[in-house]
């Protein structure tokens, strides 16, 4: 195992309270570092409010970079004349400043004499020389000198590139790749030093090869961001949406840089601003910030700009049918193949698009990154792509389409008449059948294939993010399997936890699933110290299974979905009462049932990112698997430690969340609504949720962990608490805030959490509440205007309101 030298990072400085500047700030205190966020001085009013206002900015920003807006009173703020005694407590200082070398020089030249012997320090440049702005450093803060850049929004997008100059130490880039990987959640990829690094080029170059193929194809820009969206495994807003949201300024800076940077760079002479973009530029329309860029909002319609005319048309245009089954293809060697085969433009368009990537990033790889595989995972963590460009050409086949990207560029179809690289059909390439192989991913220096990070951080990812062609571990096959079927696998990495992973669409719960996880309790019992509840990827379970519900409801009505209610409950009170730790590795959605299976076990170990709730009045329901119990009972033991807090005011939290549906907006959110508490733990890298739910089951065992004893009564509010709660719904009904049906819901919801219809303070037990759940979610299938809402949901995927 490689060593690294211990590098402790408590508090971190953030020079620049720019939207970047502000933003790693916040994620700082997001990550529970202790953060001081520096500006100019402000030319009026008090020396510090410049960076004061960028702080309250930072709280209406949506999406939100605190996950807790509170928390921005732990922000600490400064500014460059007063303030820089403060630098010298801090670990790591992060510059964001505007992207002018000059500026950043008379910067570095000022904050040196005030940064600590040990400290760090790193520039958030998103394409500036490393090496150049080392030379203006003191010889003694060169070694600790790097970049780390983050891409925006800081809080959600996983990707930073970490780059090092020729003089920075080693075990100070290693440390501050650990630190960045588990206590801030990001996924590093080490960079070489050119301009604009490795996502931004590739991707900048792919926004830009787009543009060009689709004015050469006579492509609509709507037609353009719905091919090159979800149907190719990238985010809906695919090039022209996405160029609005970045902003077209800064996507012009960053186009410019390029060409400024980049004069020998065989496709210099794709890297100017296409026409469009200069003329919206001429006209100030920057795209979202300023309200028109190639879409603009009008009244409720989405327009999109007519390039001839200059006003805005509408949009919505999709793929033609024969390119959109084209794209369904299972087999990515046939799709390529059919795609270049074809007449049809956008076929046409699309073929190009592929092969100006490919090409583009086989040209330059040895410039920009280590190994192909630097290269696919910035483009999945920092531009959202599902597959990168080489791995997505490997799985096409790596010889087939090299030669025809050969052909293009020898009959001038290409942007760019470079050839493909030697090493694209060296031999070592085609033994593996591309890039990746056995042995790791390929890399032009010394003509070899690499293996990953050996550095102690990823000794913590059980399963790291693989590449097509890799021979990692796969988390669907690893371990010894106990039992799998279509709905669940039991399996274990070490003999020691039993592993529960759902196999069903969305991990929704369906009565396989609750088959599966009672044979799961019953087989840890018997043969495991703990039982963790943990799924590949995201979400953890979107809820219960709706579509196949309607089948059984169909065919035996009301009393049938009742019998499988009821196997749910026991499935999921079994994991409350377990003899060994039952937990719920968390991440991603967690609606619904899936709300009420994390509730059930012993606890939780939640990603950050993590959004819980329980939603099932959105679809006409109440919770029915045992969130309302857990509202009821959790409200009772709230109210015991502070018994002179009348009961209603705990039961009212559980009831509000449930009735108003709300979702947690993080893990640290969850936490304050309750759905997680104070003994479960938070994650901030996913990669590192498996392992972190391992060793905390294992703790728990090692610790002569024993479940709770079942409550034999706890009070409830009974026929008083439901009064009390629809006293407040009629005001709402009558003020038209709610519908009768929303009134019926919550007056339902008030019911079982109250308790049903006994005296307020009665005792009551678990085996109560939930056949009030039982009954009550029986008699709401029947309602028609619950069925309405189903069916809603089923057909086009979101919330009915009647």
């Amino acid at each position: 195992m490689k060593t690294v030298s211990h590098v402790a990072i408590k508090r971190v400085a953030v020079l620049g309270a720019g939207v970047m500047g502000a933003q790693i700030a916040a994620h700082a205190i997001n990550a529970k570092v202790a953060a001081i966020l520096f500006e100019l001085p402000a030319k009026e009013g008090p020396r510090n409010g410049s960076v004061a206002a960028a702080v309250e900015r930072l709280k209406k920003l949506s999406p939100a970079p605190f996950m807790d807006p509170a928390d921005a009173v732990y922000l600490d703020t400064g500014n460059y004349d007063d303030d820089l005694e403060q630098l010298r407590s801090c670990d790591l200082v992060i510059e964001a400043i505007a992207e002018r070398a000059d500026w950043k020089a008379d910067l570095y030249r000022k904050v040196a004499p005030f940064i600590a012997p040990h400290a760090i320090l790193a520039t958030n440049t998103s394409g500036l020389s490393l090496a150049g702005l080392a030379e203006s450093l003191p010889p003694e803060l060169r070694a600790r000198f790097c970049g780390v850049h983050f891409f925006n929004p800081p809080r959600y997008m996983p990707l930073v590139e970490l780059i090092a100059t020729p003089l920075t130490k080693p075990e100070l880039l290693d440390g501050l790749e650990a630190f960045l990987t588990t206590v801030m959640g990001k996924s590093v990829v080490r960079a070489l030093d050119t301009p604009t690094f490795i996502a931004n080029r590739v991707g900048t170059f792919g926004l830009l090869a787009t543009m060009a193929e689709a004015e050469r194809f006579g492509l609509t820009f709507d037609v353009v961001d719905d091919l090159m969206g979800k149907r190719l495994g990238r985010p809906k807003s695919a090039i022209f949406r996405t160029a609005d949201v970045v902003g077209l300024d800064t996507f012009a800076h960053v186009v410019r840089t390029m060409h400024d940077t980049l004069a020998q760079d065989p496709f210099h002479a794709r890297y100017a601003l296409p026409g469009t973009v200069a003329q919206l530029l001429d006209k100030g329309a920057l795209g979202q910030k300023s309200g028109a860029g190639f879409y603009k909002k009008v009244g409720k319609d989405i327009r999109q700009l007519d390039p001839k005319t200059g006003d805005y048309v509408a949009s919505g245009a999709e793929a033609s049918k024969p390119v959109a089954a084209i794209l369904k293809l299972p087999d990515p060697a046939e799709r390529l193949r059919q795609l270049r085969a074809s007449d049809d433009p956008q076929a046409r368009f699309l073929w190009a698009t592929f092969r100006d990537s490919f090409h583009y990033a086989a040209v330059h790889l040895a410039d920009i990154a280590t190994s192909a595989r630097d290269v696919d995972l910035a483009m999945r963590w920092g531009y959202g792509w599902s597959q990168g460009p080489f791995e997505l050409w490997q799985a096409a086949g790596w010889e087939v389409v090299a030669g025809f990207i050969k052909a293009d560029i020898d009959a001038g179809e290409a942007l760019s008449s470079a050839p493909l690289p030697d090493w694209v059909f060296g031999s070592k390439v085609k033994s593996a059948g591309g890039v990746y192989g056995a042995a790791g991913s390929y890399s032009p220096k010394g003509d070899a294939f690499v293996g990953r990070s050996s550095l102690p951080v990823y000794q913590r990812q059980l399963f790291q993010a693989s590449l097509f062609g890799e021979t990692l571990p796969s988390p669907e096959t690893a371990g010894k399997t106990l039992h799998e079927d279509a709905a669940v696998r039991l399996w274990s990495l070490d003999g020691d936890v039993l592993i529960a992973s759902l196999k069903t669409k969305l991990r929704v719960l369906s009565s396989g699933v609750a088959e599966g996880l009672a044979r799961a309790v019953r087989e840890a019992e018997q043969n495991f110290a703990a039982l963790v509840i943990w799924s590949p990827g995201e979400p953890f379970s979107a809820g219960a299974d709706l579509k196949g519900m309607m089948p059984l409801f169909m065919s035996g009505g009301a009393d049938a979905i009742e019998r499988e209610q009821k196997t749910l409950q026991d499935a999921l009170l079994a994991l409350r009462y377990a003899k060994v730790p039952t937990l719920a590795a968390v991440s991603g959605l967690a609606l619904g049932g899936g709300c009420e299976l994390a509730l059930a076990c012993a606890r939780r170990v939640a990603h950050v990112e993590s959004y819980m709730g329980l939603v099932e009045v959105g679809v006409g329901l109440i919770p029915g698997a045992g969130g309302l119990l857990f509202g009821a009972r959790q409200a009772a033991e709230e109210r015991a430690l502070a018994p002179d807090v009348p009961l209603f005011a705990f039961v009212k939290k559980y009831f509000l969340n449930a009735a108003m549906a709300n979702v947690s907006k993080s893990a640290v959110e969850a936490l304050r609504m309750g759905y997680l508490q104070p003994g479960d733990s938070i994650v901030f890298n996913a990669q590192e949720l498996l392992g972190a739910a391992l060793q905390v089951g294992k703790g728990m065992a090692q610790s002569g962990y024993r479940p709770p004893l079942p409550p034999r009564g706890f009070p409830v509010l009974g026929r008083t608490g439901i009064a009390t709660i629809c006293g407040q719904l009629v005001n709402f009904r009558e003020g038209g805030s709610i519908s009768e049906h929303d009134f019926h819901l919550g007056k339902t919801l008030a019911t079982v959490l109250c308790g049903g219809d006994v005296d307020a303070g009665s005792l009551v037990d678990e085996a109560w509440i939930l056949a009030l759940e039982r009954k009550h979610f029986k008699a709401l299938l029947m309602h028609p205007k619950t069925q309405e809402r189903i069916a809603g949901m089923l057909q086009t995927g979101k919330p009915v309101r009647n």
